[in-house]
């Protein structure tokens, strides 16, 4: 075996042992699973549904609520059909797609890769299906938009689509920002909500899904003098390049927040011929998968390309008037955009351990204490003494009750199995700490014994400090 195929042997296992995970402990299950499943589709569990919105609260508390310049918005998902032309969708937003002649399964071209293990492409597509050896078709391109009617009616006019993507929800609400909350510029849009693409291959658990959710910002600033600046300008560096630079601070500053380890997140400078058609410049901020470095968020100057768009296919002014220079122009706009579930996914990648404890193996998320699902778990040291288990119960209540004084969120009482499968239990799931209510807590008040999960490590901590104690560590 070459070690290649050891390495991609290896990064599968861990990936299939997250999925497992992620099942077993209530994070994440199969969409539709008892009518065995559909593929690209994903239901979040009580502890994904909690891991999912840590880091929703601590993208908005960031990009919006620690801001004076940022309104939020939340957009219908269904938008009128003409949003879509003018934005380029229906035209233009398509993959690559081709057919095994013989097994009918269906394949992106672009990700296809030959027995040169060199990818797929126009001058060399490759002409033998993965799956079963037979002959594949030509490509052809497929929109990738879910496609609906509104209404009882079923024809032209009545087609919307669900939306591929939040931005234009905060494109065509431009005006009534303007109308509404009278801004001047800079200033930007956000929201987070779902988007629908109608993918040719989903694949790698939460990276690539039909159903996902989106973090974005429309950041709109003074159109460049030049409209051919390049980014290097005078002009450039106290317009849209300086407001460029401040966001890519700020999703660096965002990776941090949530714990991700920064030495596997690389940016990506897209070269021309490579970025979006409406991007003049375009920064991915690619992540370690255990599957691979992929594209995790995107960095996108988009210029005035989305507003005069709009402006143009609805006949509405769209553009902004400067009270200071006296100019009206249409702005030009910042995009930082954020993937919810592809970050849930580097979360717990980033967060999945293997270690001995006890000389035993053990499995344990290292999640952040900002982004875990619990920050604390209670036990009393055994279920069956109803003196420990009150105590416990105490302890329990005045935690989760100080800790929402101060807006966290997520402590447990667990007194199922022994300690030992406890541990190991909160472990899994990545909680920070476990506070153990034993007899030396009742008889000698002693206090309590909190674990730490990473190291195993236990100390004893009077009753009147552990609350101190523990939001010292998580907050």
């Amino acid at each position: 075996m070459s070690k290649n195929q050891e390495k991609n042997d290896s990064q599968s296992d861990v990936m299939d042992s997250i999925v497992s995970l992620c099942k077993r402990r209530g994070f994440i299950f199969q969409g539709s699973e008892i009518y065995g499943g559909l593929a690209g589709t994903w239901d979040y569990a009580p502890l994904g549904v909690a891991l999912k919105n840590n880091i929703k609260k601590i993208w908005w508390k960031r990009f919006i609520d620690d801001r004076d310049d940022m309104y939020g918005v939340d957009a219908a998902i269904l938008m009128n059909q003409r949003t879509w032309e003018a934005s380029g969708h229906v035209g233009g937003f398509a993959d690559p797609l081709v057919e095994c002649k013989k097994c009918q399964h269906r394949f992106r071209a672009d990700q296809l890769i030959g027995e040169d293990g060199k990818p797929s492409s126009v001058d060399a597509p490759v002409k033998k299906c993965p799956d079963c050896g037979g002959s594949l078709g030509e490509i052809r391109q497929f929109n990738m938009m879910f496609k609906t009617h509104i209404g009882a009616a079923e024809d032209a006019s009545a087609v919307s689509y669900l939306r591929p993507e939040t931005a234009q929800g905060m494109f065509v609400n431009f005006k009534n920002i303007l109308d509404t909350f009278h801004p001047t510029l800079p200033f930007g849009m956000a929201q987070i909500g779902k988007a629908f693409r109608n993918e040719i291959a989903p694949r790698d658990f939460l990276f690539r899904a039909r159903e996902f959710e989106q973090m974005e910002i429309e950041y709109f600033v003074k159109a460049p003098k030049d409209t051919k600046d390049d980014g290097k300008s005078e002009d450039a560096a106290d317009g849209w390049q300086k407001v460029f630079d401040d966001f890519r601070q700020q999703i660096h500053g965002f990776i941090a927040d949530i714990g991700l380890t920064a030495s596997k997140v690389h940016e990506l400078e897209v070269p021309d011929g490579e970025r979006a058609h409406y991007s003049k410049r375009t920064i991915d901020f690619e992540f370690d998968f255990p599957f691979g470095k992929k594209e995790l968020y995107g960095l996108a100057y988009r210029t005035d390309f989305d507003l005069k768009q709009h402006a143009e296919f609805s006949k509405v002014d769209l553009s902004y008037y400067d009270e200071e220079t006296k100019e009206r122009y249409v702005p030009h706009c910042i995009e930082p955009s954020f993937g919810l579930d592809r970050t849930v996914l580097a979360v717990l990648a980033d967060a999945y351990t293997e270690d001995a404890m006890s000389d035993e193996k053990r499995v344990f998320l290292k999640l952040a204490p900002a982004v875990a699902p619990y920050k604390v778990a209670v036990f009393p040291l055994l279920k069956n003494k109803p003196l420990l288990v009150a105590k416990a119960r105490e302890v329990f209540a005045t935690l989760k009750a100080e800790f929402a004084e101060v807006g966290i969120q997520g402590v447990a009482f667990d007194d199922n199995g022994n300690i030992g499968k406890r541990y190991r239990r909160q472990d899994e799931v990545g909680t920070p700490f476990c506070v153990t209510v034993d007899f030396d807590t009742i008889e000698k008040s002693a206090g309590v014994t909190v674990r730490d999960r990473d190291s195993g490590r236990q100390e004893r901590v009077a009753e009147g400090e552990l609350v101190g104690y523990l939001l010292g560590k998580v907050k």
